[in-house]
C-alpha cells in the first residue's frame, strides 16, 4: 500500500489528500510532476460488483527459474492465447485473482499469476542474494519471468504492490506491456518524498509502515504474521465479508522463508531506512521523475477502500494514452480483484480490446 498527501497539500504536484472510507487522510510517496502531455481522464464508469464464486485454489503451481529467483506461478487458459499477467500485493497472494483468471481463460486468454518474491513457492536461487523488496527489483522480476516464459508482450493487471509493479513496467518498458489495468491508479514511488514527514492525521494512515521501521515491528510481524495480515484485510476492506478459509488460503503464502525480510525491507526502503541494491539505482532515478504511462490503461477504485490511495482526478494526468477510470460500487475495498472479480476481468477485456 502506498503513501499519499494530507489535507494541507504540501507540494501539490507530488502529494495530495484523499478520503478513504471513514478515514479523512492518506499519504503517498508518489513523485507526480506535471507531464509534458496531460492525459484525458476518460469517461468515469461505475460497475456493480459480481457475485463471487470462490475457486478453491490454483492447481498445479508451476516453477521457473527467472533471474535471481525460482518463481512460482499459476497458469490458466490456452497456451496460445493472448497473454495476461496478474500481480498481487501485500498482504495478499495469487488468490487475489482466483476468480478473475477463470473468466479471462474462458475468453481465450493465457493467464499467468506469479507469486512475488517473498510469497508462496517463489524462492531465491542463492542464499547470498540480497532480500531486497524495493519496487524496481520486483518489477525486474516480472520482466525476467516474462522472458523465461517466452512472453514478449502482455496485458498486465495489478493491485497494491502489483499495481505499482504494473505501472513501472508500463512506464519504463512499454514494449513489454500491451495494456494495463491498475487498481488505485498511478502508484510509482519516490523514496525521497517518502522520507518527508506528514501531518499527524496523514501519518496515522501509515501506522504499520512506521511500526515496521522498528526492530520491535519486525519482530511483531514475524510473530503475529497472520493476525497482522488479517487486521490489514479488515481495515483495507471494511465491508468485505471474507471467511476464515478464504484468508487461510492466502496466508499460507506468508510462510515463505523470505517473506518477513522482503516486507520489512520494502517499507523501510520507502522511508530511506534501508538501502537498495546499486544495480537498481538507474531505474530508481528514472522512476523518481514520475514517468508518464503511454500504454492503454483502465484504472479502478472501490467505493469502500479503507487503505491510503490517491485521488483519481490527480493521477489521470499521468496517463497519456487511451485512458478510463472506473469507480466500482457495492462496498468494494482495497483488494478489488478478489472482491469484485467480474468488474476487474471486464476491465482487462476492455482495455485489451482497445489496445
Amino acid at each position: 500500500m502506498d503513501r499519499i498527501k494530507a489535507a494541507e497539500k504540501i507540494n501539490r504536484r507530488r502529494r495530495y489528500v484523499v478520503g478513504a472510507a471513514a478515514m479523512a487522510f492518506a499519504a503517498a510517496e508518489f513523485g507526480i510532476t506535471a507531464p509534458t502531455k496531460a492525459a484525458s481522464s476518460g469517461t468515469s464508469h461505475t460497475a456493480e460488483p459480481a457475485t463471487q464464486v470462490i475457486q478453491k485454489s490454483f492447481d498445479p503451481i508451476k516453477q521457473v527459474d527467472a533471474g535471481v529467483l525460482s518463481i512460482g506461478y499459476a497458469e490458466v487458459g490456452p497456451a496460445g492465447g493472448s497473454p495476461v499477467v496478474l500481480l498481487h500485493g501485500w498482504p495478499y497472494d495469487i488468490h487475489t485473482y482466483a476468480d478473475v483468471a477463470p473468466i479471462l481463460a474462458s475468453k481465450g486468454y493465457h493467464v499467468i499469476v506469479p507469486y512475488l518474491r517473498g510469497y508462496g513457492s517463489t524462492r531465491f536461487l542463492s542464499d547470498q542474494t540480497a532480500r531486497n523488496g524495493q519496487q524496481s527489483a520486483i518489477a525486474r522480476d516480472i520482466v525476467t519471468l516474462m522472458d523465461a516464459l517466452g512472453i514478449e508482450r502482455a496485458t498486465i493487471g495489478g493491485c497494491d504492490w502489483g499495481a505499482r509493479t504494473a505501472n513501472i513496467i508500463a512506464a519504463l518498458w512499454p514494449e513489454r506491456c500491451k495494456a494495463m489495468v491498475s487498481v488505485s491508479g498511478y502508484l510509482i514511488g519516490n523514496q525521497k518524498l517518502g522520507m518527508e514527514p506528514l501531518p499527524p492525521k496523514a501519518e496515522l494512515q501509515w501506522w504499520y509502515q512506521d511500526y515496521f521501521a522498528t526492530e520491535r515491528g519486525r519482530a511483531g510481524y514475524e510473530k503475529y504474521t497472520r493476525d497482522f495480515a488479517k487486521l490489514i484485510w479488515h481495515l483495507a476492506s471494511p465491508q468485505w465479508n471474507f471467511d476464515d478459509a478464504t484468508f487461510e488460503r492466502t496466508a499460507t503464502a506468508f510462510d515463505n522463508p523470505d517473506h518477513i525480510a522482503i516486507v520489512i525491507h520494502n517499507y523501510r526502503w520507502r522511508l530511506g531506512l534501508a538501502e537498495g541494491e546499486p544495480k537498481y539505482d538507474e531505474v530508481e532515478q528514472r522512476l523518481a521523475k514520475a514517468p508518464v504511462i503511454t500504454v492503454p490503461t483502465i484504472t479502478l477504485e472501490g467505493d469502500a477502500n479503507g487503505a491510503p490511495h490517491p485521488e483519481p482526478s490527480v493521477y489521470a494526468k499521468m496517463f497519456s494514452g487511451k485512458y478510463e477510470h472506473r469507480a466500482i460500487t457495492g462496498g468494494i475495498g482495497h483488494n478489488l480483484p478478489q472482491e469484485a472479480p467480474q468488474a476487474f476481468a471486464e476491465a482487462v477485456l476492455d482495455v485489451d480490446a482497445n489496445s
